[in-house]
């Protein structure tokens, strides 16, 4: 891996991981790693700069590529085909309902899309500032973290938006990025420019789960298991943290 930025875990224990010098997606199973699909160096062409990544309700892998301001879905056959027809401008962060429903992130226009389980024309579900990362909980509530405004946001299925972390009150140069929510409902945030995985309890203070290495610009969140998994561009790679806190960097091979 070269600048890993994205990371989502399938319920078979593969990793598929977004990284912005290699376009296209790879894949991670068992330590080794494969090409899932090869994109393009030219921009503009698919793939060809994927920002994120998710599963949908079927394990399908969806991509949001910031070079064609889309969104693909991965078909049976291993193919990208495209949901919206360019209707997104530069997606940073998928989160998929119960209903199969996929809600993206727009960095460039600061609005969270809605868009039908098929694909079809992004409605505009939520307007928040500068968006960075989202995820979805049990109850289809949206927790998206945020660069500028109130850090963590909650919208319910209505729309509805909870400040869950008012303000900014992280050290004054951060990069709040990726985030998951376990079943306790406990938010994790990934902080690049302070090598720092967040951990924001039901008070909404965020404390350090985890800080230093052998993180260095963590920016991806997935759970794998009871255990988070970490894209890290400068660490170049995969980084597994456990809830204590503990971290191991993942050997990644070549697939044979």
């Amino acid at each position: 891996m070269v600048y890993p930025l994205a990371v989502v875990v399938d319920a078979a224990g593969n990793a598929f991981v977004a990284d912005r010098e290699l376009p296209g997606v790879w894949k991670v199973t068992d330590g080794a790693l494969s090409l899932l699909f090869q994109g393009e160096k030219k921009f503009g062409t698919p793939l060809n700069a994927v920002r994120c990544l998710a599963l949908d309700q079927e394990g399908k892998l969806l991509v949001g590529d910031s070079a064609t301001r889309e969104v693909y879905r991965f078909d049976a056959e291993g193919k990208p085909q495209p949901l919206t027809k360019g209707g997104i401008g530069l997606p940073v962060a998928i989160a998929v309902a119960k209903s199969g429903d996929i809600f993206v992130a727009d960095l460039e226009l600061h609005i969270i899309y809605k868009v039908p389980a098929a694909g079809g024309k992004p409605a505009e579900f939520a307007r928040v500032s500068a968006p960075r990362g989202m995820t979805i909980d049990a109850e289809d509530n949206l927790w998206i973290v945020c660069h500028r405004g109130d850090l963590l946001i909650k919208v319910s299925p209505e729309a509805k938006k909870t400040v869950v972390v008012k303000g900014q009150p992280l050290p004054e140069k951060s990069f709040p990025a990726g985030i998951v929510v376990g079943k306790d409902g406990t938010a994790y945030i990934a902080d690049g420019y302070n090598k720092t995985v967040w951990k924001v309890a039901a008070d909404g203070k965020p404390v350090k789960l985890i800080a230093g290495e052998p993180l260095v610009h963590p920016v991806g969140l997935a759970w794998r298991g009871e255990k988070l998994l970490v894209a890290d561009p400068r660490a170049k790679g995969l980084i597994e943290v456990d809830l204590d806190g503990k971290a191991t960097k993942l050997e990644i091979k070549p697939a044979p």
